[in-house]
């Protein structure tokens, strides 16, 4: 069985279709990764109709901004009433590139490692051009529970994620990124997850639509790089995913 930790269904277009193509590839989890209100209520949905979806509530750290006080204690209160419909919170954190308001999103993302410490869920965290900062963010609050989602820092800050034993997400772009490949190469199976972002991070260069079922490419690659069959890192990443959730 193959698991793609992290995606975002909402943005795909026949979703009986991709959900049909995910169980001919062995595809047998996939977290769907909320953003705002909307996908929340949508990933519950299509977790009752889809066995394979798991999902994991959260809002997009851009989104949040957006949002009123009232708002995101509402939010909030939605994800407490599910909890024991979800596996985790997410996607949450820091996004420097979309906004400079870094002391909003930290206030955001703070709220979001209280409360996933209330419910004892993991955290899905974004964090795109914040790398060190969110780190420093999520060592001061002694978070345990983490899934680094498409982590583009330097391995200076990869090692820091190991020694935390937090998970770091290989993407199905892996195939033409030489930075996950090396982060195969340097971060030991016991911290990797993999993951399609779908319907970003396609497989094939220059193309878009990705969809779990190409989630085996990330795979293909952690075996190629660390000597292993497919099998082998099947069961590994199996595993690994048993662990974090």
């Amino acid at each position: 069985m193959f698991i793609d930790s992290h995606c975002h269904l909402e943005l795909l277009k026949d979703i009986p279709a991709v959900m049909g193509m995910a169980r001919k590839a062995e595809v047998g989890i996939i977290v769907y990764n909320s953003v705002n209100f909307d996908t929340m209520k949508l990933a519950l949905k299509l977790s009752e109709e889809y066995p394979e979806i798991k999902v994991a509530l959260g809002i997009y750290p851009i989104d949040m901004l957006k949002l009123e006080e009232n708002e995101i204690k509402e939010q909030m209160d939605f994800i407490r009433k599910n909890k024991k419909k979800i596996i985790a919170i997410g996607e949450v954190g820091i996004d420097l590139m979309e906004s400079s308001d870094f002391e909003g999103q930290k206030k955001n993302l703070e709220l979001f490692i209280l409360l996933s410490k209330e419910l004892d869920l993991p955290l899905f965290i974004h964090s795109r051009k914040a790398e060190e900062k969110v780190i420093e963010i999520l060592e001061e609050n002694k978070c345990q529970k983490v899934i680094m989602h498409c982590f583009n820092g330097n391995f200076k800050l990869v090692e820091r994620i190991i020694k935390n034993n937090w998970m770091i997400t290989i993407p199905t772009n892996v195939t033409n990124s030489e930075h996950f490949q090396k982060i195969i190469e340097k971060v030991p199976l016991s911290n990797l997850l993999c993951e399609t972002d779908s319907p970003f991070l396609h497989p094939v260069r220059g193309m878009h639509n990705n969809e779990p079922a190409n989630i085996v490419e990330s795979y293909k690659m952690i075996a190629k790089i660390k000597k292993m069959s497919l099998g082998e890192v099947e069961m590994e990443i199996e595993d690994n995913f048993n662990k974090a959730f």
